[in-house]
């Protein structure tokens, strides 16, 4: 059975790793989750960051999102919130939904708000996006070599290279599990 993961809002914010995140939920090799709660602080950030786009477009990627990968969303979490200590009272939903949902990772770039002696007791863990992309690149490469050619491929304003996409994911936090794709690409 494939292992569980939850996405913080942090590592949906970005289009390019939000597109390979959700791709890689597609896949299967893990089960992905999120929250309402989650992609609400997604979307509330790039309407605040980007004027150019508008609440309409916003809500079709949400629905796309939410459609894309089978049953994504954690539900019944809320009363959980409450008990948990965490840093950052704002990212108590977060474990609260992974520990709800059976997830042994929270994919975050913001590892120092979910310490790990503070995850332990959950059975948790917390894991930058590099992280996680390095462990499916052993787990599952040719999924993960799959998964980068075809977001590759559906970029059309602008076209990029397989190498421009590699190098953007590089800009979102994806050093390590870039370099070891071009290895796998023979790049």
């Amino acid at each position: 059975m494939a292992f569980t993961v939850v996405y913080d809002a942090n590592v949906l914010y970005p289009a390019p790793l939000r597109d390979l995140l959700v791709r890689v939920g597609m896949t299967g090799v893990v089960r992905v989750k999120w929250t309402d709660e989650i992609l609400d602080e997604v979307f509330r950030n790039i309407l605040a960051n980007r004027p150019d786009l508008t609440m309409e477009q916003l809500a079709r990627t949400r629905s796309l999102m939410n459609g894309a990968i089978r049953d994504v969303q954690v539900d019944g979490y809320q009363a959980l919130v409450g008990a948990l200590d965490l840093p950052d009272p704002g990212d108590r939903h977060v474990l609260a939904a992974a520990i709800q949902c059976g997830a042994q990772s929270i994919i975050t770039h913001n590892l120092k708000d979910f310490p790990a002696e503070r995850l332990a007791p959950h059975g948790v863990e917390a894991m930058s996006p590099d992280e996680f992309v390095l462990d499916l690149l052993d787990l599952a490469p040719g999924g993960v070599v799959r998964v980068l050619n075809e977001q590759q491929a559906s970029l059309k304003r602008p076209p990029r290279t397989l190498e421009e996409l590699m190098e953007t994911l590089e800009s979102n936090g994806l050093n390590r599990s870039m370099a070891e794709a071009r290895g796998l690409l023979g790049l």
